[in-house]
């Protein structure tokens, strides 16, 4: 029975494993020569590692540097992106296959079997450790296909195993505790960010080496999943001491998700959910109202992650002045930045770029809200009144970007109240509004997009959609470092929008990404007329 619950899974799942593992072979791969052509000496990987270290926006969303060598160069810029890859498709796999299997009430009938509801847990288990080493392997074997060392290599898939298996406990955690797979993935996503930039900043507090090739992270990185992974420094130090609390929480997560499950009624969950008025309000007299109501507590916690980034973006210059104090090699550094053009302009885009992902999310998220009501049936009561199917669509999509305007707007007002509690300058509100008006029509590309998707091929809404933002990502934070062409780097909405320049704007690509929007929007509500409801499978 063990047996065929796995390969009920495995079968289920074989499409999405052999991407995400493709996608982190190819964009391992990949970055592996392109860091070989543009920075293929040690000088040019010298002066790039003298450059992050001076300044601390970018260790935020790099890795942690180990050296100069061209494998530990390599990990220090694309290890905390494949952490972040595996740790999303671990912690969601993990819900997919226990809480969103409770919903859907197939979890009942496995139950009713002689699997009972034991098997069908160990099950999951023993795949989400498979979908994990495939992962780790794949990199594994990108990483020695470039000609690095072997053992290196290894390292590197260890690091990337105990992340993933680590969020796959945290995401089989959270769905014992809450009713619904969305909040379990919410609640899952929200850690993962959280840590992520944990591990960021406090790479960004450490202490830099004297011949700035190196950075010792500081303590607060250990509170971070990924600051553990960073901190092997595969092809440097090789050190796996590091991946021991990564192995701890994992199994006291896991442990007490067992625990748990073994305890509580199908369907039920520790935390329950309110009970609800017995008359509902006007506000969800309407799809509009009842779309918005359906997102609200979605809104406020990525609201609550871009505030955070948003307050980052333009209260980091103290952090570089003391760095430039304590080292002068760094000061010398920041000199030359200086004369090349405005640094803290730099390094608000780029926290913004950031905020655009965070917005991204959630529009995707909503979109594919509209997809689970249609999966789970709720959506079928709904249309069964003078509802249109294109205006229950609408009512999703208009919630999805009202929900952006209101991430991006908490940002903004974020960095506003850093500069004025650091005494910062006041031209870089302005670039705070320019860079997060841009950010809110890169998101709306993202939620047209999932809604075309929605639409022709409802079953790869969820899966298409997110990988269109992580992509996207991927592309607009590594296409320049890469030396991608910027036609290619400029295919990514996040790196298409206008940003501040100097004293003016470069309005960049604002017109393609309105019409996308615009031709998108229209072409989903069109569709949206003439297709049926699909159900689940």
């Amino acid at each position: 029975m063990l047996v065929s619950l796995l390969g009920q899974r495995l079968r289920r799942d074989a499409v999405q494993l052999t991407v995400w593992a493709a996608a982190a072979a190819l964009l391992t791969y990949g970055s592996a020569f392109g860091v070989a052509d543009t920075f293929g000496t040690d000088e040019e990987r010298r002066s790039l590692l003298a450059l992050a270290l001076a300044n601390p926006v970018i260790l935020l969303f790099r890795g942690l540097p180990s050296g100069a060598e061209e494998g530990a160069f390599l990990i220090f810029l694309i290890l905390p992106f494949l952490c972040l890859m595996i740790a999303i498709m671990a912690g969601f796999l993990a819900v997919r296959h226990t809480r969103a299997e409770e919903e859907t009430e197939r979890a009942d009938l496995v139950s009713a079997t002689p699997a009972a509801r034991t098997l069908p847990l160990i099950a999951t288990c023993i795949h989400g450790v498979i979908a994990c080493v495939l992962f780790a392997v794949a990199v594994a074997l990108a990483l020695m296909a470039t000609g690095l060392p072997a053992s290196g290599a290894a390292t590197t898939g260890l690091a990337l195993l105990v992340t993933g298996l680590a969020f796959f406990s945290l995401g089989a955690f959270w769905a014992q505790l809450v009713r619904s797979s969305r909040a379990a993935n919410s609640l899952t996503v929200a850690v993962l960010l959280t840590t992520f930039l944990l591990a960021g900043i406090g790479n960004a507090l450490g202490t830099p080496s004297d011949d700035l090739t190196r950075m010792q992270s500081s303590p607060l990185t250990w509170a971070s999943p990924f600051g553990w992974a960073e901190n092997v420094r595969p092809f440097a130090d090789d050190d796996l001491r590091p991946l021991v609390p990564g192995v701890i929480v994992g199994a006291l997560l896991i442990g007490a998700a067992a625990l748990i499950h073994s305890r509580r009624d199908v369907g039920a969950g520790v935390v329950e959910a309110r009970a609800a008025r017995a008359e509902a309000g006007a506000l969800l007299s309407t799809p509009w109202g009842l779309a918005w109501r359906l997102s609200a507590g979605s809104v406020v916690a990525w609201a609550i992650g871009a505030a955070v980034v948003g307050g980052l973006s333009t209260s980091l210059g103290s952090v570089v002045g003391e760095m430039a104090t304590d080292n002068p090699a760094v000061a010398e550094i920041l000199r030359r930045i200086a004369a090349q053009g405005s640094m803290d302009q730099g390094v608000l885009v780029t926290f913004y770029v950031m905020v655009g992902v965070l917005a991204s999310c959630f529009g995707v998220q909503t979109v594919q809200r509209a997809r689970q009501e249609e999966i789970h049936g709720t959506a079928e009561p709904t249309l069964a009144t003078p509802v249109h199917r294109s205006t229950w669509l609408a009512a999703f999509l208009a919630a999805a970007v009202c929900g952006i305007l209101v991430i991006v707007a908490s940002a903004v007002a974020a960095s506003a109240i850093a500069l004025a509690v650091t005494g910062g300058e006041s031209d870089r509100l302005r670039d705070a509004i320019v860079s997060g008006a841009g950010q809110v029509a890169a998101a709306s590309v993202f939620v047209v997009l999932t809604a075309v998707v929605f639409t022709l091929l409802p079953r790869a809404t969820i899966s298409l959609g997110w990988a269109l933002v992580i992509a996207s990502a991927a592309l607009a934070l590594f296409g320049t470092i890469f030396g991608l062409d910027e036609a290619l780097i400029q295919l990514s909405p996040f790196a298409a929008v206008p940003t501040p320049d100097g004293d003016g704007i470069d309005p960049g690509g604002v017109w393609a990404l309105a019409s996308v929007v615009l031709v998108g929007g229209v072409a989903a509500l069109t569709l949206m007329r003439r297709r049926e409801l699909a159900p689940a499978g």
